[in-house]
């Protein structure tokens, strides 16, 4: 017979299967994109949890999609080859060879993410934007600036994406595209995230990043934003209330939401199991932005 405190320990894990029912009913088969990356990427033990939260989004009936960077792995090759790694407004420059060093370990990371799916019991399937001619780009300019192959995400086949889940396989996406004359590009792995959910018309997109959320005020952990329509967002960009990294991300949310995506959530990777806390409880943690206000 279980003790008492047992009793309550059950009793709190029973509640919490309770709490997640509703949130399973809504989004039983929908599509959900997950951008992974940040520490949560570096960290074994984050990364285990990481993949069982996209494996048990899965069991319980959702259709997940990984898409995967890999910029700290790419650096330190870089390095080992004796160049050093060049940045213009948070972009890789990217000649030639840094080119072919990011796609030798984006492959290597991808089919390291597709063994732990494997390992949680559920099938992945490892490929990039190359692949069935997926990811279509253009060359990314920014401010006039030639960066070499990085590429703007111009299209996105959606066929060999909806033939993997229909044949019950994780998709898990690799940041590299194709130009006109098929050369390859390395892809800011946000800018395919955001196109790979726009084309699916996904539920949800999801950015695992090394910070909360959105603030009202950065330097005050107490003004976290849980929830913010796309006006709200636009206004935070245009008032320069959120600055560096955060801009670039919270544009691919108002550019994913005002194409069809029907919510988007920016959250911290480096919180064990945030994908589960995210979906499944009503508090929920990090920032969700939608396309209007809920009341």
């Amino acid at each position: 017979m279980l003790e008492l405190n047992e009793m309550n320990s059950e009793m709190m894990k029973a509640s919490t299967l309770i709490e997640a029912l509703p949130y399973i009913r809504r989004f039983y088969g929908k599509i959900v994109v997950v951008k992974y990356g940040g520490s949560a990427m570096l960290d074994e033990g984050l990364k285990a949890n990481v993949i069982k939260d996209v494996a048990l989004l899965k069991l319980i009936g959702m259709k997940p999609i990984i898409v995967h960077g890999g910029g700290r792995e790419i650096s330190k090759w870089v390095k080992l080859s004796g160049k050093e790694a060049e940045f213009y407004n948070g972009l890789r420059v990217t000649d030639k060879e840094t080119m072919e060093i990011a796609e030798m370990v984006l492959n290597k990371v991808n089919k390291e993410l597709v063994g732990l799916m494997q390992k949680m019991g559920v099938n992945a399937v490892g490929l990039c934007g190359k692949d069935a001619d997926m990811i279509r780009v253009e060359k990314k300019m920014p401010d006039g600036k030639d960066i070499g192959y990085v590429g703007n995400v111009r299209s996105v086949k959606t066929g060999i994406l909806h033939t993997l889940m229909d044949d019950d396989f994780v998709p898990v996406i690799a940041p590299i595209g194709m130009d006109e004359q098929f050369a390859s590009y390395n892809i800011n792995a946000d800018d395919a995230a955001c196109g790979v959910a726009k084309a699916m018309e996904a539920e949800k997109l999801v950015f695992l990043t090394d910070i909360e959320g959105v603030f009202v005020d950065p330097a005050n952990k107490k003004t976290l934003i849980s929830e913010m329509d796309v006006s709200t967002a636009k206004g935070f960009i245009s008032n320069g209330v959120v600055g560096g990294g955060m801009l670039p991300k919270l544009a691919n949310c108002i550019e994913a939401i005002e194409n069809g995506v029907s919510r988007v959530h920016i959250l911290d990777g480096r919180v064990a199991h945030c994908l589960l806390l995210e979906f499944f409880t009503e508090k929920g943690i990090g920032t969700a932005i939608l396309k209007e206000p809920l009341f």
